[in-house]
Formats: C-alpha cells, structure tokens, sequence
C-alpha cells in the first residue's frame, strides 16, 4: 500500500513507467505497450504505480519535465489519472480521465503507418468497455442515470472507423465490432449492430478470412444469437456452427456459451442433441425438453420450460423452445399411428381426434375435440403431418406415403 512507500520510491516507479512508455513507442513494442495502458488487470505493477501516483500527486510535473516525456502527455496524463481514481474506487472518474487518454492515443495511432500497435489498441478498446459498465454500475449505485456504457459505445465506432481503411490495420476491424456487440446487447440496443454488420459482410475492404480466428468465432457467436432472436434459425444454425466448429476445444466455458444457444436452433429444425453433450457442458435445463421431444410428451415439455423459465427468458431463447410444442404433437400422433398400424395396418393412416384427446388425458393434459382438431389442421398446414382432416368423422387421414416428414435441418414452415 501507497502508506509503505517513500516519496523517493514513488518517484521512482513513475519515472520508470514513463521511461518503458517511451521506449516501447520508440522500438515499436506493441506487445510491451499493452499491460502499460491496462487497469482492470490490477496486476501487481500496476497497484504499485497507482499508489505511487496517489503517493506523489505531481506526476504532471514529471511528464513536463523532459520533452520525451511531454510529447505524449495527452496520453499519459489522463491515463495516470485513470490509475488514480481506479485504485481509490471512483470509477466514474476513472472512466472519464481514460477516456480522454483513449482519444489522445487513438490520434497516435492514426498517425502510425504500420499496425504495430494493433494489440495494444485491443487493451484500450476492451479496457473503455470494463470501465464503462463498472462506472455504469457506480452511477446507478448512486442513483444517477447509467451513461457510460453508451459513451463507450460512440468511442467503439470512432475506433471501428479508423480501422476501416485499406491498410494492415483493418484487420483489427472484427476485434473492435465484437467489443461493440457485446456493448449493444449489454444495452439492450442490438438493432445498432446491423450498420457494423453491413460494413464487415458487404464492403470491399473487408475480407473475413484474413481476420484472427479468435474474432471470427467471437463475430459469428454473436451474429449467430442475433439470428435467433429474429428466429431466421438457418442462418443461426450456420453461424453458431461456425463458433462451434473452429472455437478452441480447451474453452470448455465458451462452448457451453455458443451450445446455449445452438442446441435450441438445432431442436427447432429437429435435429436432436445426445445427452453426453448436455451432461458434459453442463446444459441439463435442455434434458427434459430432449426427452419430451422423444417422447411426444407434451407435460414434460411444458414442466421443462416452467421449471427454467428464468434462465430461457435471459437467454433470449424461451420463445424459440416453446415453439417445440409443434415438434412434440407431431411425436404423439406418430406414436399413435405406430401403435395403431401394429393393431390393424390397414387403418392405420385414419386417427380419430378421441384417440389423441385420450393420450393428451393420459398425459394430464385436458383438451377438447376442437382443441385437437384446430392443432391437427396447424400440423397439416405446417407440413409436419402429410393428410387432410374429415371434419364430419372428425378423423385425421394421413397420407400412406412419408405421413411424417422429417425436418432434415429445415425450420417448419411459417
């Protein structure tokens, strides 16, 4: 703590930061640079030299006194700034002095030809983000309206536009669109995603391919989750495949993020997911829903969905997994049909609406004729079952051939 250093020792560390500072812009270090402009890391060095600015409160003397120095002072001196509100937890205070060191690097960064820099950028882009909610949270602590996030949001779009030139530091594009995704859904504001979206898919400057593979996977696990929302569940299904396939098999935590959503868009188009893989990522709120659709037990699902209503509803996927139901109904008039065809093959494509009302019953799930009769016509219409109704007999007729068809990955028809 700052109450065990020397006023000699706090000048030193702050003459030995600015020094590094210097030197790493001078040989063109990124990698250096990077944990000189991180606070949320509270690494060891950094609490020291936090103390040590609180300790000494003239650091602004130091930076004037050499000319190595104060040529990056509109960087270095609202960035030591930043150090010294962080470590004394005032966070919105914080956020505003780094937020002017973040502009007065990004000036820098322009003026830099090659992209040297680029993962030291990343720092500034990711730090403005933490910083943003934490002081977000301090505001609202306070009782005073949460603003930060949003300002951080206007930085993000700044940077994304420095970036979206022809040059080797376009590359670092995705990095900075993945961070704005995760301020916009944070918000509650992913309509704002679609203009940075436009500019990565359809301009020429861009091509994905050559970005790093930890940003694709990170760009299409969140345009895979905006596609679920606007229930486009093939595009979904590409997208979050894509996550799946080429994140690292190590992140066993962003596997699990990426399957939360994955596995309510594969059940939707009717493809199944094995119990291993929802035991070993831990995703058992899915177990039930599997099941009911095996089963074509209509209890068990609604139980299913009851039971996580929280956890669906925060997800954003409760509206996806209660569209199963269709799924479900199907199951149970198969399983009819299958029991039917065993007893007598010739009538087996004719069900009658009381053979369902009674396995609804059975189910303890009370409905009427007309309730089954208007959900068989939604199936038909659907084409998850292949027949027609004769309403007088009150009598499901279901096609001889493919009564069933299966989904093969395709959403039911809307």
């Amino acid at each position: 703590m700052a109450s065990y250093m020397s006023m000699g020792e706090a000048h030193r560390r702050i003459t030995d930061y600015l020094n590094r500072f210097v030197d790493v812009i001078s040989y063109q270090d990124g990698t250096s640079l990077k944990p000189l402009l991180s606070l949320s890391s509270e690494s060891p060095s950094f609490l020291a030299l936090a103390d040590a600015l609180n300790l000494f409160q003239d650091a602004n003397r130091l930076i004037k006194q050499a000319d190595k120095y104060s040529q990056y002072a509109e960087i270095v001196a609202p960035l030591f700034r930043a150090m010294q509100s962080y470590r004394v937890g005032h966070l919105v205070e914080s956020y505003q002095a780094f937020e002017k060191s973040a502009n007065a690097f990004i000036q820098e960064f322009r003026n830099w030809e090659s992209a040297w820099a680029l993962e030291a950028l990343y720092v500034v882009v990711y730090e403005i983000r933490i910083l943003a909610e934490k002081a977000d949270r301090e505001l609202a602590s306070n009782g005073k309206t949460p603003e930060k996030l949003k300002a951080a949001g206007s930085f993000l779009m700044k940077v994304f536009g420095v970036l979206a030139g022809k040059g080797p530091k376009r590359v670092g594009a995705l990095y900075v669109t993945c961070q704005l995704f995760k301020v916009y859904f944070k918000l509650g504001t992913v309509h704002l995603c679609r203009s940075v979206i436009r500019s990565i898919e359809t301009a020429r400057i861009f091509d994905f391919e050559e970005f790093p593979v930890r940003d694709k996977v990170t760009y299409m696990y969140y345009t895979g989750r905006l596609e679920v929302l606007n229930e486009n569940f093939p595009a979904a299904d590409h997208k979050l495949s894509y996550a799946l396939k080429h994140c690292d098999p190590q992140s066993e935590a962003n596997i699990r993020m990426i399957l939360k959503y994955l596995v309510p868009v594969k059940l939707s188009i009717g493809i199944l997911p094995k119990k291993a893989l929802l035991e070993k990522y831990t995703l058992v709120e899915y177990s039930d829903i599997v099941l009911a659709m095996k089963r074509g037990d209509l209890r068990l699902l609604r139980h299913a969905l009851e039971e996580h209503e929280d956890r669906f509803l925060r997800s954003g996927v409760y509206l996806v997994l209660e569209k199963l139901e269709l799924q479900v109904y199907q199951r149970l008039v198969k399983k009819i049909y299958i029991i039917q065809k065993q007893k007598d093959p010739s009538k087996a494509h004719q069900i009658k609406l009381e053979m369902i009302v009674k396995a609804l019953k059975w189910l303890e799930m009370e409905m009427d004729l007309d309730e089954v009769e208007c959900i068989m016509s939604i199936l038909i219409y659907k084409n998850l079952v292949k027949g027609y109704f004769a309403h007088k007999s009150k009598v499901a007729v279901l096609s001889k051939q493919d009564p069933f068809p299966k989904l093969n990955g395709k959403p039911i028809n809307s």
